[in-house]
């Protein structure tokens, strides 16, 4: 069908200030979409913005008639993430769909629609004393969808555990255009099926979340942040005794010699954890760490403007003012990998990568309780070196029980390499599953398998 045709079908179903020809949207955003598209796909004909969970079923709808393939998104922060669709007819943005439905402040759980900013969601629940504990990159403009979507979560997770953990309903939209509740409202729930877990980190595959409810947590009355440097045997031991002593960071990530000397705090590999509790607690648990930190002969900072040292520290790793650019820069290769170990593998892991990117600028931080972390590979080799060096990373990952996943690079690496970097058996149940979910393959096809 030509595009002509889709647009006209759309805008009578919708309205004109819905839909776009793709010439119409900005620039960056055409970029954003191409570069998440395999190379020999078609542009698409429009990217639609519902206002309504009904008018995102209508939409839905009507791609399902039409056979139409469908690349969903929320405000495009992870749109590039993970692998290339092989084709889209049309975009549909969830970013219209903003509202923060209902906040329980006794039962401290929020539900949100899921184009809902994350910044703005935390604002709102900040006046009442609460937080949602998720601490996703690309937060100024990360949509909660979006963060649902591709399981996006930050160094939260070692005291407060995952995105899925922190969902307790979903209402979303399936390939067909109908509308399925699951879960509830309340921290105890265990109505239907957990389809929370599934749609969680499905990359809109199996459908495109509406409206979720998320637990909720008290704001911590104090917060503090010990950074400990040194060499990494002695950050090692640290790390092996902070994990089985009674302290309770909420936060604990290793952080390669890289990030360490370019955020001005020492040299050497990094232990970086955040205490956020009654102030009386925070700066007595702050205190054993210092202790234990001059037992291994290691170098201590605490840092009290925790927020700036997050905001810092995601500047570097994901420098979102990067992606702000209307073409990325073709003499920075600029890579980001995730990837995960078991925990008490990690430093080695660190010590490893020291010596493939002796040459070559990367940062890496692994939060230390889950083993997952952030590779970010840059400034200039060619991108068969550094899918060599990628391998090798992958390589030692997997040699520790893990993986390692290419979320953002160039367009011809992504083409050419193993994105997801999957070895197991599951890709057969995975399969059924997506086709019980959308048969036709109308929802962001092979994302989850190129």
């Amino acid at each position: 069908m030509p595009d002509h045709q889709l647009l006209t079908i759309f805008t009578d179903s919708l309205g004109a200030d819905r839909v776009f020809g793709f010439e119409q949207i900005a620039p960056n955003l055409r970029e954003r979409i191409i570069h998440s598209l395999t190379p020999d796909c078609l542009a698409p004909a429009c990217v639609i913005y519902p206002q309504t969970i009904a008018e995102l079923s209508q939409t839905i709808a009507i791609t399902y008639e039409y056979r139409l393939r469908v690349l969903p998104f929320g405000n495009s922060t992870k749109l590039d993430w993970g692998g290339l669709v092989s084709r889209a007819d049309v975009v549909i943005s969830t970013s219209r769909l903003n509202q923060v439905i209902e906040h329980c402040v006794g039962d401290l759980t929020v539900t949100v629609e899921a184009g809902v900013n994350y910044h703005h969601l935390q604002t709102v629940l900040a006046k009442q004393g609460q937080f949602l504990a998720v601490d996703p990159p690309y937060g100024a403009s990360a949509t909660i969808g979006g963060i649902l979507a591709t399981a996006s979560a930050g160094s939260w997770r070692h005291r407060y555990n995952s995105v899925r953990d922190m969902c307790l309903g979903i209402e979303f939209v399936r390939a067909d255009g109908a509308v399925v509740k699951a879960g509830g409202r309340v921290v105890k729930n265990v109505a239907g099926y957990d389809l929370m877990k599934l749609l969680t980190g499905s990359y809109g595959t199996l459908g495109i979340a509406s409206k979720i409810t998320f637990r909720l947590y008290p704001l911590p009355e104090y917060s503090q942040i010990v950074v400990v440097t040194g060499a990494a045997d002695a950050i090692a031991k640290a790390q092996q005794t902070i994990s089985t002593s009674v302290l309770t960071p909420t936060a604990c990530d290793l952080l390669s010699a890289s990030v360490i000397a370019n955020l001005g705090l020492g040299q050497g590999t990094g232990l970086v954890l955040q205490f956020a509790s009654l102030k009386a607690s925070v700066i007595e648990q702050c205190d054993r760490v210092i202790n234990l930190a001059k037992e291994l002969n290691l170098e201590v900072q605490v840092l009290e403007d925790t927020h700036k040292f997050w905001q810092l520290l995601e500047m570097l790793i994901w420098q979102e003012q990067i992606r702000h650019l209307p073409k990325p820069n073709e003499n920075n290769h600029a890579v980001v990998c995730k990837l995960g170990v078991l925990p008490f593998t990690a430093v080695t892991l660190l010590t490893e990568c020291e010596q493939i990117f002796e040459q070559q600028s990367y940062y890496l931080q692994i939060h230390a309780g889950s083993g997952l972390g952030v590779l970010r590979i840059e400034n200039g080799q060619d991108l068969t070196a550094i899918a060599k060096q990628i391998a090798q990373v992958r390589s030692i990952a997997e040699s520790h029980s893990g993986f390692l996943s290419i979320l953002e690079a160039p367009h011809e690496l992504k083409f050419n390499a193993n994105v997801w970097g999957y070895t197991g058996n599951a890709s057969d149940l995975m399969g059924k599953i997506r086709q019980q979910f959308d048969s036709s393959s109308l929802l962001s096809p092979d994302r989850m398998f190129s």
